[in-house]
């Protein structure tokens, strides 16, 4: 798939992680993406793979160096509490403050995320394939990212996952400097009530939780209300705190069990 594809030397990187810079098809230039691979994966196969998505202003290192993921991703598998995941972190493609993770015009930056992330985190660990069930997080822009992605690809997901997110591209505007010129204007791209609305099978499972001191409270909270108006089940949570890595690296735990759990359902028994 990638014409090039560049890896950190492993005995240079800190343990478990590999910084991958490919050339992007839908991106039409170099991208980024960090990989955390637990040494319990190393020997097994189909291992799951979580897609981890970052917010505005940051990129593919945010959610290692500024909220520990692979830590606590780490201790909750020595722990037992879930099973061994590979956690895939890429940019947004840096296009301006933050790219949305929606097509635009000349670049693709959900082809980004939905083929391209994992074909290289396949091509780099062995112990994903094809047929790893695969999950998406993200926080701000990047639950923005992940609840869209999971009503416009539903096959794709087994589960999806939002922290403090925004749930309009329009929320954007205060973020940004860029102008949104050239970002699809159509409502699945837009909205992520239009995008789960609009998935064509089932839905993956969906979970999202917000600080109560957040600025996008009132948004996950009308969010909510939309998914129980249009019968969409999910999970909402709300917590102590703001819009801040405290309070994402707290609750990104959430997210993981609540992914491990939908491994569970699906390996039982119909």
């Amino acid at each position: 798939m990638f014409r090039t594809l560049e890896i950190s030397d492993p005995a240079l990187a800190p343990a478990g992680l590999h910084f991958v810079t490919v050339k992007s098809a839908a991106l039409g230039q170099r991208a980024d993406l960090l990989l955390f691979v637990p040494p319990q994966a190393a020997a097994l196969q189909d291992v799951p793979l979580v897609l981890l998505l970052h917010g505005v202003y940051g990129s593919h290192w945010a959610w290692a160096f500024k909220g520990g993921a692979h830590l606590t991703a780490q201790r909750l598998i020595d722990a037992g509490a879930i099973p061994p995941m590979v956690l895939a972190m890429p940019s947004d493609g840096l296009w301006g403050d933050g790219s949305g993770y929606v097509p635009h015009a000349g670049q693709d930056f959900e082809r980004w995320i939905v083929d391209e992330v994992p074909a290289a985190a396949c091509q780099v660990c062995g112990a994903c394939s094809a047929a790893s069930p695969l999950f998406v997080a993200g926080l701000s822009m990047g639950g923005f990212g992940a609840l869209r992605l999971a009503g416009r690809y539903p096959q794709r997901f087994l589960a999806a996952a939002g922290h403090s997110s925004v749930t309009e591209a329009m929320q954007f505007d205060r973020l940004i400097e860029e102008a949104r010129t050239g970002w699809s204007s159509e409502p699945v791209d837009r909205r992520v009530i239009d995008a789960l609305r609009s998935a064509r099978g089932p839905l993956p499972a969906l979970r999202f939780d917000c600080g109560r001191d957040d600025p996008f409270i009132g948004a996950n909270r009308q969010l909510h209300t939309d998914l129980q108006a249009a019968g969409i089940s999910h999970e909402y949570a709300e917590h102590d705190g703001s819009h801040g890595w405290g309070y994402w690296s707290r609750h990104l735990e959430d997210t993981l069990r609540f992914f491990g759990a939908a491994l569970e359902t699906r390996r039982q028994p119909s």
